[in-house]
């Protein structure tokens, strides 16, 4: 699909007709042929891969929307949809307060670079947006967003008893790791990014290891680029497992290609499988894949629409229940993924209680920020937060059974916690605390 020179999307296609998977030919023009209807928009040039760190701010829009089509990818089918229910709310008193100035809603949406927006309150859609061009057809790309995705997968593959124990360590599941500095790591451990083993996230350094694996990304043979990357036997340990946190891509790719081991199945069919159709989501979506068929990267690359983002917020804020009440998730499966873990690094006096769960973040206001408001607020306490670098969120808030989407083309990857993130979460605050008011 890398090579593919998109073109106009067939009548059918964009009409949004179903076709079976064996009359799959029309949505070539798509790049990914077994979708059942075409994604708009269907831009026409695509940015190049290798730059993705660099690209520009349109180019940013369109190829995080165009994903799907610039890399090889497995199709997670939808089945019959559930559909969402829509009670519009009056957000337009939703305002915070940043760096002495105060802003509305619309602000904060030209301010944050957003492409698309959804808010979920007692399971209805309260507010929709759409930018750029993007629609309900649109499928946006996850970034890390989709490491939240693989934990929520583990949690099942724990219930069901593929997976033993989140203690085990990975070595069990994955043998390749033997005689690396991975052997002695726990899934848990993995899951919370406390593995120990040295792994260099840096997004502006053309030679950090994240910037190595967009390379992998971007060439041929690229499982075998990865593997070699992540698992090498020179790669080495700086601390004892569990005892200092440090965010990995490198660890979260290993936690999926373990998780793909022990189910058999690669990513996008387990969460097909167990996900997708049993919950009822509306729309295919798309997992980058560095094997067709066989596996597809467990750091990011989940590509779906905006409303399936959110009915996926709405399986977890419902403890992973299906509409027939069986139930796929372990028991307080949902508190222990937003239990923050009190690692060396993890604690810290913007948030004394923890900065990361199970592959999920603590995005609450700082502790330590001064002349912001609402500092006070409903998202404070217990709110889950999948974060993917240039802005991609969803929150998940049980007690006020509340669920925000958010796609964004952020100027920088991974911005001063003063800026967009600290402005995503007053924000996302004031939104909570105007529809408990109102």
């Amino acid at each position: 699909m890398k090579n593919l020179k998109p073109g106009a999307c067939l009548l059918a296609a964009c009409l949004g007709l179903t076709f079976q998977s064996q009359a799959a030919e029309p949505h070539t023009a798509c790049g990914a042929p077994q979708l059942s209807t075409c994604p708009q928009p269907v831009d026409k040039n695509l940015p190049d891969v290798k730059d993705m760190l660099t690209w520009n701010q349109q180019d940013r829009v369109v190829g995080f929307r165009n994903d799907f089509r610039s890399y090889p990818g497995d199709v997670f089918r939808h089945g019959k949809s559930t559909p969402l229910t829509y009670a519009s709310r009056d957000l337009s008193s939703a305002v915070y307060r940043i760096h002495g100035q105060q802003y509305h809603l619309q602000d904060y949406v030209r301010r944050n670079n957003v492409t698309g927006m959804m808010v979920i309150k007692d399971g209805k859609v309260a507010w929709e947006y759409f930018g750029e061009g993007n629609n309900k057809t649109t499928l946006w790309t996850s970034r890390s967003v989709g490491k939240s995705v693989v934990s929520t997968l583990v949690g099942i593959a724990l219930k069901e008893g593929v997976i033993a124990s989140l203690d085990d360590k990975v070595v069990k599941y994955n043998p390749e790791v033997r005689g690396t500095a991975w052997q002695d790591v726990t899934l848990r451990q993995l899951l919370q990014h406390t593995s120990g083993v040295s792994w260099d996230e840096n997004y502006q350094d053309p030679k950090s290891d994240f910037a190595r694996l967009t390379q992998c990304e971007a060439g041929k043979e690229t499982y075998d680029c990865v593997r070699q990357l992540i698992i090498t036997p020179q790669r080495k340990a700086y601390a004892r497992p569990g005892k200092v946190w440090s965010y990995s891509s490198g660890g979260a790719w290993l936690l999926g290609d373990t998780l793909e081991k022990a189910t058999g199945m690669p990513l996008a069919q387990y969460l097909q499988e167990k996900i997708w159709q049993p919950y009822g989501m509306a729309n295919d979506g798309v997992w980058h894949s560095y094997q067709q068929g066989q596996h597809d990267v467990g750091a990011h690359g989940f590509n779906a629409t905006l409303e399936d983002w959110g009915r996926f917020g709405l399986f977890v804020l419902n403890n992973g229940q299906l509409p027939d009440g069986k139930k796929l998730l372990p028991d307080n499966w949902v508190k222990e993924a937003g239990r923050w873990n009190q690692a060396k690094n993890s604690v810290s006096a913007a948030h004394p209680e923890g900065t990361y769960g199970f592959e999920w973040w603590n995005n609450s206001v700082p502790a330590n920020a001064g002349d912001v408001a609402p500092k006070e607020g409903l998202l404070q306490q217990d709110t889950l937060w999948a974060l993917g670098i240039f802005g991609q969120v969803i929150v998940v808030n049980q007690k006020e059974d509340l669920v925000i989407v958010q796609w964004s083309a952020w100027p920088k990857a991974e911005p001063s916690f003063s800026a967009q993130p600290l402005e995503a979460s007053l924000m996302f605050n004031a939104i909570a605390n105007t529809l408990q008011n109102n």
